[in-house]
């Protein structure tokens, strides 16, 4: 998911590997995930009944007397991942979870929106004076207009409202490179825009973890590769990394200067560091993922049956990474699952991730012994939470979002366009994607008249695009925000040169190389057609002859005039090819483009319909 630096005067921002089966079991009834529990050891009782207090300066603990001081304390973990800047509830499908009833219905639940997060968090917290709050990376960046316009000041104001503990960096940590995130870790105002309000920002009172991203001079990490948590005598120590595909996936701008290495070697690396400081029971956060067989957040993963469980990079990954380490928590993938995994030795090992946007948060115990220092596995139970809306909103988090909602309004209210129905950003083609692609198509065209199409990579489209108004503005109205929500990293709408071949090559890159096991399908302007079989494998899933562009077989030795945007011109997502483009002509940026084609395409009296998205024959 691509990202370019921006100014916030336009937007801001912009935007791997391999398997296994798996995962978790469901418990209670709207609020619950997994629960993956066995029975203390023999002779083992809870502490003092109490879980509770915290560290890092945001909840005061307390000495919780005798009963703290027994051989087991459970700790509470809460963790989530992927907020992205969501500070109010997300809209559509965004802010929606699935629930799977013990009958195989399934029911959608609105969730989300830091307000009802704040408050879930705080109940949870409740009589438990062991706590402590981690998440998964990709806390900002890819943000609505609230945040990204102030480069994700408000995000960070907020998950210190939150009491957020530590937290991994993710791949959109990096969208406006490494000084802008240790801006954001240590305060100050912006470089370029200065400060938005009276007051200078103070940056995170939370640790960003960087274990496996090194700047390239120094061969050190960019930020702290990891950080204990401490309370009344019990350790728990947090590694944070996030994926080493990350250069493939955000400009290269935003890495420049840094490497990015093998999630397992670093984790395993600092496991054997916090090992020799005495710390035994130690968390990863790692900002990569998996995809379970199921979208219902409290799916039972580890049910046995073909098709349960979960794959992807993260399957790989937990089942490498070192024994030393009790838990992982995880991202990127924006789904939910909680999971058990075998470690190298063969023992379960807990492995979480709460979808994205605040629509769940997860909410584990890790017992731990005070005789070895370490966590009792047998003992770990987690569950995933819904962050509903129907408790009290945190009257705090209200004000910081009215705060930064009065500086937005000026550009984020007004209207760029109507459209008929919710345009969504969901499928293999997305009528979301395919307008888009449109509009940067007739964007290309003012630039240069010859311009004979354009491809959207799929993860730079964040949001769809909904019928029912957000606020004031009405049914069928588009605001610059809503927009901004949509496209949100300021990239540039780039043509370049390409033969007939290379085009072809490109189509064939969506399903091969880095993009083999996991598909990236370009969005494609009007006009241009082709087969996708999905019997096949590999490149030969683009059939090649079924290409046509208004019709016509592509030429193999012609030339086509093609506008992508930024990240796809410098060869992002595994599209190599598109980084070798002749004849480059930069224009503005493409919500720019975006915006203009609602607005010069639609009207109250004569909105736009949904394409039908049926460029691309899908054979299965």
């Amino acid at each position: 998911m691509p990202a370019t630096p921006a100014s916030p005067a336009s937007s801001v921002q912009r935007r791997r590997r391999r398997t296994n089966r798996l995962l978790a079991t469901a418990a209670g009834v709207l609020t619950v995930g997994a629960l993956t529990a066995a029975a203390l050891p023999a002779g083992a009782a809870s502490a003092g009944g109490g879980k509770g207090g915290t560290s890092h300066g945001h909840h005061k603990g307390h000495d919780g007397g005798k009963g703290d001081k027994g051989r087991y304390q459970d700790v509470q973990l809460l963790s989530f991942n992927d907020l992205h800047g969501n500070l109010e509830p997300p809209a559509g499908s965004s802010g929606r979870v699935t629930h799977l009833h013990e009958d195989g219905t399934t029911e959608n639940i609105d969730a989300g929106g830091v307000e009802y997060l704040a408050t879930h968090l705080r109940e949870a917290r409740k009589g438990n004076r062991y706590s402590v709050t981690a998440a998964g990376g990709d806390m900002v960046g890819a943000s609505p207009l609230i945040s990204g316009l102030f480069h994700d000041e408000p995000a960070i104001e907020a998950l210190n409202k939150l009491d957020l503990d530590v937290t991994s960096v993710g791949n959109h940590e990096f969208d406006e490179g490494a000084q802008e995130l240790a801006r954001l870790q240590n305060g100050g105002c912006h470089p370029t825009d200065g400060c938005y309000t009276d007051k200078k920002f103070k940056g995170a009172d939370f640790p960003y973890l960087a274990a496996n991203v090194l700047n390239e001079k120094t061969g050190k990490p960019v930020l702290k590769p990891y950080w204990v948590w401490k309370q009344n005598g019990v350790k728990v120590g947090f590694i944070g990394v996030t994926l080493e595909g990350t250069p493939d996936i955000v400009s290269a701008e935003g890495v420049k200067g840094l490497s990015f290495k093998d999630e397992v070697e670093t984790i395993n690396k600092y496991a054997k560091e916090l090992q020799r400081q005495g710390v035994k029971s130690i968390v990863a956060l790692v900002h990569e993922g998996g995809f379970p067989a199921s979208s219902a957040y409290n799916y039972d993963c580890d049910s046995p049956g073909a098709g349960d469980g979960v794959s992807g990079p993260i399957a790989d990954i937990a089942k490498n990474v070192s024994p030393q380490v009790d838990a992982l928590v995880t991202g990127h993938t924006h789904a939910a699952y909680v999971c058990t995994i075998p470690d190298p030795a063969g023992n379960p090992r807990m492995v979480t991730s709460a979808a994205s946007f605040g629509r769940l948060y997860t909410d584990t115990t890790l017992t731990y012994d005070r005789r070895t220092g370490d966590i009792a596995r047998t003992a770990v139970k987690s569950a995933n939470h819904v962050v509903t809306r129907d408790v009290p909103k945190a009257p705090d988090m209200t004000r910081l979002i009215d705060k930064w909602n009065t500086l937005a309004a000026p550009i984020g209210n007004r209207a760029i366009g109507h459209i008929s129905g919710d345009i969504v950003k969901d499928g293999t083609e997305s009528p979301l994607g395919d307008l888009i692609a449109d509009a940067q198509l007739e964007y290309g065209r003012t630039l240069d008249p010859e311009t004979d199409l354009a491809l959207m990579n799929p993860g730079g489209v964040r949001a769809s695009l909904t019928y029912a108004a957000s606020a004031a503005e009405g049914d069928g109205v588009v605001t610059y925000a809503e927009g901004f929500t949509v496209q949100p990293f300021a990239n540039t709408v780039n043509l370049q040169d390409f033969t007939g071949a290379q085009l072809i090559q490109v189509l064939k890159e969506q399903v091969s190389g880095p993009n083999e096991a996991s598909m990236k399908i370009l969005q494609v302007s009007s006009g241009l057609t082709y087969t996708l079989d999905l019997t096949k494998t590999g490149a030969d899933r683009v059939v090649t002859d079924s290409i046509r562009l208004n019709g016509a077989p592509i030429d193999g030795a012609a030339t086509y005039r093609v506008a992508t945007n930024s990240f796809l011109a410098g060869g992002g997502d595994g599209f190599t090819t598109l980084g070798e483009g002749t004849g480059d002509l930069v224009g503005e940026d493409d919500l720019t483009a975006l915006e203009q084609y609602l607005t010069a395409n639609s009207s109250a009296s004569n909105p736009i319909a949904p394409p039908a998205a049926d460029r691309i024959t899908i054979v299965q």
